[in-house]
């Protein structure tokens, strides 16, 4: 597949370097030279110095017989400018647009990007992405990460081993014997900064992370093995009244359980737009590093913290200084990937990486077809697949046991009939089924070669 990419910031780098690495035929286009330098060599693509929406630029690019560009520069203007000048002038099939702007993003302006208008066939909101992330967050508070699989069927958590789980050191295979009703796989685990798929013999350790697909029926009861414990989110304080909080506010009002919000916000323009947009959530002026103000929003009794300004230090330190004065937890926006090891030292429970947010989004849509959803772990280090089973596919009509898979890829969850499955070495993967894999980054290509998704459907 050749695709351009328009922007080599933090998220059009890693779109670069998934598909690169994929063997597709990859060109990146930036105004900034070093950028673009920084991306042809470091990866395995081409570059072009230039403003992406210029038509020349495209042209040189190979728009001509691209077959897909992700236009994800910093602005929306030129992201739609490039979508709608690679419709008209190249006839590119597929464009996928990132844009920030919430008036773009508005319901009743989505006609606007009809083929015969702004022809753009995917749209991305880094901000609506962020806040979902988030409200997944809030509502699993003791996983450090969280998605949700097989139209909800499924939950992939991560969960941090402390010395309250009572399986420490206990073979994962036993983990079938001693609960054998219960729906949940340890398809990864982190132990000192390298993630792996675990094998059948190994043991969870104190300090490990680790990555369970679980039946979402099953959530309490896995949490209860792992030695978590779930507790009622009532009272949320959000620090940062961009984007991202007024979205998690306005959609914690619309809730049928009642969550009282505050929010606290430093620039008093945005607090000002904020108080007008929400209904029952108080709005505070002020610096959320402030200790005075962080006693006036009562944060020693709130159930979390949620800390979403767009500087990563102030989210951190805000969150250092909500669970000094009490709460019961804190969830930190990390954008740079390199500060994600403070989190544990410095006692933040959870973080969100909007770059990764981002980046899965995108590729859900990308790899279209039988793929249904991605998810990318950590620094692109893994990605969990869901995609359907097609009758072409080699591992249609084995059981799980018999498939040649690469060593970092496990099987989480199988949804067959409508049922969930755990899978099991003898279960018998049939052609339709839905699959969820956890696979290391290298073995990615492996398991679209096995989904037969590549080939098929680009």
């Amino acid at each position: 597949m050749k695709v351009i990419i328009c922007g080599a910031g933090q998220v059009g780098w890693q779109i670069a370097r998934h598909l690169s690495v994929e063997r597709n035929d990859v060109t990146v286009v930036d105004n900034n030279p070093d950028l673009v330098r920084r991306a042809t060599d470091t990866l395995d693509v081409q570059g072009i110095a230039g403003f992406a929406s210029y038509p020349d630029i495209l042209d040189r690019a190979g728009a001509r017989d691209a077959d897909m560009v992700i236009a994800a520069t910093h602005s929306d203007e030129v992201n739609m400018v490039t979508c709608q000048v690679a419709h008209s002038v190249f006839a590119v099939p597929r464009k996928i647009a990132r844009l920030r702007a919430q008036s773009y993003l508005t319901a009743i302006y989505s006609d606007l990007y009809r083929r015969d208008h702004m022809p753009i066939d995917v749209v991305i909101s880094p901000e609506r992405e962020v806040a979902d992330a988030a409200l997944q967050r809030l509502a699993a508070p003791a996983a450090f990460d969280t998605e949700t699989f097989l139209d909800g069927k499924a939950q992939l958590m991560g969960l941090t081993i402390d010395e309250a789980c009572p399986v420490i050191n206990t073979p994962l295979r036993q983990l079938t014997d001693l609960f054998s009703t219960l729906r949940a796989v340890v398809v990864g685990v982190r132990r000192e900064g390298t993630l792996f798929a675990p094998e059948a013999g190994d043991q969870l350790f104190i300090g490990d992370s680790c990555y369970i697909m679980v039946q979402a029926d099953d959530i309490r009861r896995t949490m209860e093995v792992f030695g978590k414990t779930l507790r009622k989110q009532e009272r949320v304080v959000i620090v940062g009244g961009g984007n991202v909080g007024l979205t998690v506010a306005r959609d914690l009002e619309t809730r049928a359980q009642r969550i009282r919000a505050k929010i606290i916000e430093r620039d008093r323009t945005c607090a000002e737009h904020a108080a007008e947009g929400l209904e029952r959530t108080i709005v505070l002026h002020g610096d959320g590093l402030n200790s005075a103000l962080l006693k006036e929003a009562n944060v020693s009794r709130a159930d979390a913290v949620l800390c979403v300004t767009d500087d990563d230090k102030v989210n951190m330190l805000a969150a250092v200084r909500a669970k000094a004065e009490g709460s019961a937890m804190a969830i930190a926006l990390i954008n740079d990937p390199t500060l994600v090891p403070l989190m544990e030292p410095l006692g933040i429970d959870a973080y969100i990486n909007p770059r990764a947010t981002t980046v899965s989004s995108i590729l859900r849509h990308i790899r279209h077809g039988r793929v249904r959803g991605v998810y990318s772990i950590g620094d692109a280090e893994a990605e969990v697949i869901e995609a359907e089973v097609l009758s072409t596919s080699p591992i249609a009509g084995k059981r799980i046991r018999d498939i040649d898979f690469p060593e970092g890829v496990l099987v989480g969850a199988v949804l067959q009939d409508g049922d969930f499955k755990k899978p099991t070495g003898g279960l018998i993967i049939e052609e339709g089924n839905q699959i969820v894999l956890f696979a290391l980054a290298q073995d990615v290509p492996e398991v679209e070669r096995l989904l037969q998704v590549s080939i098929d459907f680009f």
